[in-house]
């Protein structure tokens, strides 16, 4: 069973472009974790500032340990895509219902 994990962003009007490079630079911190099994980042169009970044992950231990425990991983990804955030992201973790049984 895996887990989602959503991270809701809204960047500083205007940085859109440099996030979306930011983040472009940095998604391989991400993949190239085996715990990671997809990432996509989707870009709001009625509110071109705000993102949802959609991360499947094996466990929500996968996330925490592998990865946000990771200093220097997390740190590069934070250092990468942070500068540009208007208000600290949501972050949050779901599990598919039909999963639940």
């Amino acid at each position: 069973m895996s887990v989602l994990e959503i991270a809701h962003f809204t960047v500083t009007p205007g940085s859109a472009p440099d996030f979306i490079a930011a983040y472009r630079q940095g998604r391989q911190l991400l993949t190239e974790l085996a715990e990671c099994r997809r990432v996509t980042m989707t870009q709001g169009i009625e509110s071109p500032d705000t993102f949802r970044l959609l991360v499947e992950w094996d466990s929500v231990e996968a996330h925490v340990e592998k990865f946000r425990n990771d200093a220097d991983r997390y740190g590069q990804w934070r250092g990468l895509i942070g500068p540009f955030f208007a208000e600290p992201p949501l972050v949050e973790h779901y599990l598919d219902v039909d999963a639940q049984e």
